[in-house]
């Protein structure tokens, strides 16, 4: 018995070291996988795409894993450091990024067609204003309106060279611009003296490329564009003293300078003006001063084919427009500033005392203009 015993406790521990021997075996070389199996079955423990990527000297030293029903690290060494990176939480900020940099393109491209679109219906409105404007022309002047004024007729070889003072040329740009005064003509002679380098700077010793910096007195030279040098003085010489010997009633010799005669209280009145307007023998004897010339004798529409008329109501984006049709808008702007606005109350005031027959006969002469360029008829002058 003694010895039966003994050979079963040495069997029982026996088969105990040949099972410890077993499994010490079986972990050595990875034989036990305890990995969940709805992981496992996606994983090769050779492949580059699998969750679980190691490099290193041994699988034993990153096969370690941390589980959680929504995300799962890995671990890798490299070059015998150990990286960790949450695989789902990096995804889901990559994501996040993409999503916001997806975004912002998104809403870039949304202003940008926003900004295409504005300026796209801000050129169509002007340019269906400009073709509004150019339409009333030419009917005008194929006569279509029963309006009929001088010249509507006429070739351009027929103008006289005098006739044609307000047109000035740059062409360098291919530009020809009829200058009205007192409509902003100031400042678009300096655009023309900046496009055709026609002035040089005397502090730089170049040609102005600031419209705002050309001086109002050089743009207005004679040497430029035929105006009058000193006004006040040619005014009075001119027209103002005629006007007074003719329609004043003043007795004795006139004073010489316009200085003595407003000493003096002696300066025509606004009806003398008109009255000088309307009197058949300042026609007879030269051609108006720019200043009460018609329009359309100053630029001559029926004979002179505009791409673009402006209107001083329109200003701003009339000159922004053109200036982009010219081509010429990454070379200058056009000035900003302030322009001088007639009180609403003028024409009560101006013509208060203008009997209302004159004030037709005004009208009259200069009808056209109001026809040629859209201006409503002042109903409340001639009434």
């Amino acid at each position: 018995m003694g010895t039966w015993r003994g050979l079963r406790v040495a069997f029982v521990l026996g088969s105990l070291f040949m099972i410890l021997l077993i499994i010490v075996y079986w972990d050595d070389v990875g034989g036990f996988n305890l990995y969940p199996l709805q992981e496992h079955r996606h994983e090769s423990p050779h492949s580059d795409t699998s969750p679980l990527a190691t490099t290193g000297p041994s699988p034993s030293t990153s096969t370690s894993r941390a589980q959680s029903s929504s995300s799962f690290t890995i671990l890798t060494t490299v070059s015998g450091k150990t990286q960790v990176s949450d695989e789902t939480g990096g995804a889901a900020e990559d994501h996040a990024e993409e999503e916001k940099g997806r975004d912002k393109q998104e809403q870039m491209k949304e202003e940008t067609r926003e900004d295409v679109g504005k300026e796209r219906s801000h050129t169509a409105v002007g340019d269906e204003k400009q073709e509004v404007r150019k339409k009333r022309i030419m009917d005008m002047c194929s006569g279509k309106d029963a309006v009929e004024f001088p010249g509507r007729t006429r070739a351009f070889e027929q103008i006289p060279n005098r006739e044609l003072d307000h047109l000035i040329v740059d062409d360098t740009h291919q530009i020809i611009y009829c200058y009205v005064p007192k409509v902003a003509c100031t400042n678009w002679k300096r655009v023309m003296v900046v496009l055709s380098q026609s002035l040089i700077s005397q502090s730089s010793g170049k040609p102005y490329t600031d419209p705002e910096a050309v001086p109002p007195d050089l743009v207005h030279n004679s040497s430029l564009h035929l105006t009058f040098a000193k006004p006040n003085e040619d005014f009075y010489r001119q027209f103002g003293s005629v006007m007074v010997r003719r329609y004043g009633n003043v007795s004795g010799t006139l004073p010489e300078t316009a200085a003595e005669a407003f000493a003096a209280g002696i300066k025509p009145t606004f009806q003398q003006f008109i009255t000088y307007l309307l009197d058949p023998e300042t026609e007879r004897e030269s051609i108006f001063n720019e200043h009460w010339r018609q329009v359309y004798r100053l630029c001559h529409p029926c004979q002179v084919k505009y791409d673009f008329i402006g209107r001083l109501e329109t200003l701003e984006t009339d000159a922004e427009q053109l200036l982009k049709l010219l081509e010429v808008d990454h070379l200058v702007r056009f000035p900003s500033g302030a322009r001088n606005r007639t009180a609403a109350s003028w024409e009560r005031d101006w013509f208060a005392q203008i009997p209302i027959t004159m004030r037709r006969e005004l009208y009259k002469l200069y009808e056209p203009d109001f026809e040629l360029f859209g201006y409503p008829k002042p109903d409340s002058v001639l009434h």
